[in-house]
C-alpha cells in the first residue's frame, strides 16, 4: 500500500515543479559515484598490499598504516595530476593524450592493467547510470570508435567528476578517498585488520590524506612522478604469486 501511495503522489506531481533543487538531486548522483557498490572493479585490486604481505613488508596491522600512508602520498604525487588536468579539461583530446602518457609512465605490468581495468568499467558504468549527462555516453563512443584501448582510471575519473559537478579540489580529494577506501578493504578482506579496526583506521588517517591531497594538489602533468618506488617494485611482483585474492 505505501509503495501504491507513493507511486499515486509522484503521478500527481508530473508535470509541476519538482520541489528538490536540482543541486540536491545531483548529490545524490555524486554520492553513487563514490560508493562502494559501484561495480567499477575496486574490490579487486588491493594496489600492492597482498604482494607487501607475502614480501613480509607488510606483516601485522602495526605496518598497514605506514603503507597506508606512503602509498597515499605515492597516489597523489602520480595520478592526482592526470585526475586534475583532465577536470579541468574534459575534452577528448585532452583526455586521450593523458590515458597516452599515463600509458607510458606507469612502470609496472600490474598497476598499468589494474588502471585500465578499473577506467574501462567506471566509464562503461557512468554511460549507462547517468543518463541526465549525455556526454558521458559520446565519450564512450568516441573512445571506442578511435580504437583507444587504455583507458586509465585517475583521468576518467576526473573527467566524469567534473560532468557531475564536483570542483576541482574535491574531485581530487575524492580520488584519494577512494584508494584509501579500497586498500583499507582489502586488508579487511586480508585478515590484516578486523572491520572495526578498519573503520578506526580509516577514521584516524583522514587527517594525514587531506594533508597529503594538499601536498599534491593541482599540479601539472609534468610533476607526476613516484614516492615510492619500493611499492611500485613490490606491486609488480604481484604477477609471481603462487596463490593470491586480488589481480593487483
Amino acid at each position: 500500500m505505501l509503495i501504491l501511495d507513493m507511486e499515486r503522489e509522484m503521478q500527481s506531481r508530473e508535470g509541476k515543479d519538482d520541489p528538490l533543487p536540482e543541486n540536491h538531486l545531483l548529490q545524490w548522483t555524486q554520492w553513487q559515484l563514490l560508493d562502494s557498490i559501484l561495480p567499477t572493479g575496486g574490490f579487486a585490486h588491493s594496489y600492492g598490499l597482498e604482494a607487501a604481505i607475502q614480501a613480509c613488508v607488510v606483516s601485522g596491522p602495526e605496518d598497514l598504516r605506514p603503507f597506508l600512508v606512503q602509498l597515499l602520498d605515492n597516489t597523489g604525487s602520480l595520478l592526482l595530476p592526470f585526475v586534475h588536468i583532465a577536470h579541468r579539461s574534459p575534452d577528448m583530446e585532452t583526455w586521450s593524450r593523458l590515458n597516452q602518457i599515463l600509458e607510458a609512465t606507469l612502470t609496472n605490468e600490474v598497476s598499468r592493467k589494474a588502471s585500465v581495468s578499473q577506467g574501462s568499467a567506471l566509464l562503461r558504468v557512468a554511460a549507462s547510470a547517468f543518463h541526465e549527462v549525455p556526454s558521458l555516453k559520446e565519450m564512450k563512443d568516441a573512445s571506442l570508435s578511435s580504437g583507444l584501448v587504455s583507458i586509465h582510471h585517475a583521468p576518467v575519473f576526473g573527467v566524469i567528476c567534473g560532468l557531475l559537478g564536483f570542483d576541482c579540489g574535491t574531485t581530487q580529494r575524492a580520488y584519494m578517498f577512494v584508494t584509501m577506501r579500497d586498500v583499507i578493504s582489502a586488508a579487511t578482506r586480508l585478515n590484516l585488520v578486523g572491520p572495526l579496526g578498519a573503520s578506526v583506521l580509516q577514521h584516524q588517517i583522514a587527517h594525514i590524506a587531506e594533508q597529503l591531497a594538499k601536498k599534491w594538489m593541482d599540479r601539472p602533468i609534468e610533476e607526476a612522478c613516484q614516492t615510492a618506488p619500493l611499492f611500485d617494485t613490490i606491486q609488480g611482483c604481484h604477477v609471481y604469486l603462487f596463490s593470491k585474492l586480488f589481480c593487483s
